[in-house]
């Protein structure tokens, strides 16, 4: 395993560069739709053997801390953009639904996304570059330094926690439960952990030769918790009892309108009558159609209008809606402060059968450059405007609700891109009992992210021990329940309905209770390692 890793550990210039940049993309088909984790086995260590390439004693000779620092930095930068490259490209295809004003930009936010996000894992390579020693307390320190900026990434800038490194293991739904207990940022820790240990087969400084014995220890007690992660999985599956909310029957209305045609004015009409006859239609003889429904569910902006300005397609939507059932449907909505000026929030409503508007949540996280643009007064002067087209940004809703739903119990409404942050998609103080998350990924076409999204929203499930319910314009909706299971689901560019139950969530999970509290102590435990060993080495000298 020498042989191979000096191979790594002496490249330097573009050579190093390169290798770091091809494992960085190849670690990308980890993540969903490929969900390739072994390939991590591989990647993972290559990181670890050019990181020791600058920290070896033959390689400082001459070289400042300050010097390795940047070395370090390099080598994590150019392994990130990789990633996030091949990880996240599907965000060009936004740039193609209004070709004739954002085309131009596709290529600048394809490579100068990656080429931010990237400075995380450059820093992190950096960070753990300073704390660097050999063996198996390496990989300890790496994962821990890794896993801290993951967790920075995910709320730096209002946050971009997409893709997180856990998610890869998460795809495993034995593995995923862990989560439950710890949350995906702890679970990110522990899988750089384990796909890295083979490097410690290795010793990174071939000025110190250590037993085989010695050098087995660490990556054989990463397979036993490999192994204990997926044994505590099937425990807590195999336990489970299918259980769902009495009285309680979901019609979710997927269909699938291409979002270059939403929005044109012609098409409003055409699009709330497929809305209506989508949920009215019969699917079997045990759903005959709207009536055999006590919630239905639409995605986000489902209607290329203002639903709460038109009283016409409120009396229309009353006309189909049974005396007892409740439409949940994403929006937009607006206030006016007078006759000009007017703003608008991208909302959630619920509707009884009389078509009243019983209830309302306003989106609180909004996605930067899609909703809301940065100093907007600025880059409006450069000519640039938020993606959705508006006379300006959206406007912020509170935090995260706990909404009441007449016939079922509360729910907590997530517009799209919220569900993607961890810890931050209930209300803390009123707990529900299901999640509803309304979103449009139709921007992104039949691409990776829609799956990419899915995989977050399932692990959301798990963390919460709550199920989630979620209806896509173009999809992927699916009725997931609190064990992160997928129950049901209509698949990408598809229209049609899911009828369905809606699960029982659980008794509240050790995370939903303590977020990332054990994430935390699992990195001052692990930091507080290497601090010890470097103490008792100061002293033994």
């Amino acid at each position: 395993m020498n042989s191979i890793a000096f191979r790594f550990i002496v490249l330097w210039g573009w050579r190093r560069a390169g290798v770091a940049v091809f494992s960085g993309a190849l670690s990308a088909l980890a993540q969903a739709p490929f969900s390739i984790y072994p390939i991590l086995f591989l990647t993972f260590p290559v990181l670890i053997w050019l990181i020791d390439g600058v920290s070896t004693k033959q390689s400082r000779s001459g070289r400042s801390r300050g010097r390795e620092f940047w070395i370090a930095f390099k080598i994590g930068w150019y392994f990130g953009f990789g990633y996030f490259l091949v990880g996240l490209y599907w965000i060009g295809a936004a740039f193609l639904v209004e070709a004739e004003t954002f085309a131009w930009m596709l290529p600048f936010a394809v490579v100068a996304l990656p080429l931010g996000l990237a400075i995380f894992i450059g820093l992190s390579c950096a960070v753990a570059h300073l704390l660097w020693t050999t063996g198996f307390l390496r990989i300890m320190v790496f994962a821990t330094i890794w896993a801290a900026f993951e967790w920075i990434r995910g709320i730096a800038f209002t946050g971009f926690p997409w893709n997180t490194v856990g998610y890869s293991f998460a795809a495993n739904e034995f593995i995923a439960q862990s989560t439950s207990v710890f949350g995906i940022y702890a679970l990110s820790l522990l899988t750089v952990m384990i796909v890295s240990a083979p490097a410690a087969l290795a010793d990174g400084d071939f000025q110190i030769i250590r037993s085989w014995q010695k050098r087995i220890i660490g990556p054989v007690s990463m397979l036993v918790l490999f192994f204990a992660l997926f044994g505590f999985g099937g425990w807590r599956l195999a336990n489970s009892e299918a259980a769902f909310v009495p009285g309680v029957s979901l019609r979710i209305v997927q269909p699938n309108i291409k979002q270059s045609e939403k929005w044109k004015p012609e098409n409003a009409s055409r699009i709330f009558s497929r809305y209506l006859e989508l949920s009215d239609i019969a699917t079997s003889p045990k759903n005959m159609g709207i009536t055999d429904a006590t919630h239905i569910i639409w995605p986000e902006s489902a209607l290329p209008f203002l639903l709460d300005e038109r009283p016409d397609v409120l009396s229309a939507i009353a006309a189909i809606l049974p005396d007892k059932a409740t439409l949940i449907t994403g929006g937009i909505r607006r206030t006016r402060s007078d006759s000009q000026n007017s703003t608008y929030y991208n909302s959630v409503f619920t509707l009884n059968g009389s078509g009243k508007i019983t209830g309302r949540y306003d989106k609180f996280h909004l996605v930067p450059f899609g909703e809301k643009l940065p100093f907007e007064e600025w880059l409006n002067k450069l000519g640039l405007r938020q993606m959705v087209t508006l006379p300006g940004s959206f406007a912020s809703g509170p935090g995260p609700v706990t909404m009441a739903v007449a016939g079922a119990p509360a729910m907590s409404p997530l517009i799209c891109y919220e569900a993607i942050f961890p810890g931050r998609v209930t209300a803390k103080d009123s707990r529900p009992g299901w999640i509803v998350n309304v979103t449009n990924d139709g921007w992104f076409g039949e691409t990776a992210g829609p799956y990419q999204h899915l995989q977050q929203v399932r692990v959301r499930a798990i963390e919460e021990g709550l199920p989630v319910v979620r209806a896509a314009n173009t999809g992927i909706s699916a009725i997931i329940d609190p064990y992160g299971r997928i129950l049901q689901q209509l698949d990408l560019n598809r229209s049609g309905v899911i009828d369905g139950s809606l699960p029982l969530a659980l008794k509240p999970t050790y995370f939903s209770k303590w977020g990332n509290n054990i994430f935390f102590l699992m990195i001052l435990a692990l930091l507080f390692t290497r601090i010890t060993r470097t103490w008792r080495q100061n002293r033994s000298n």
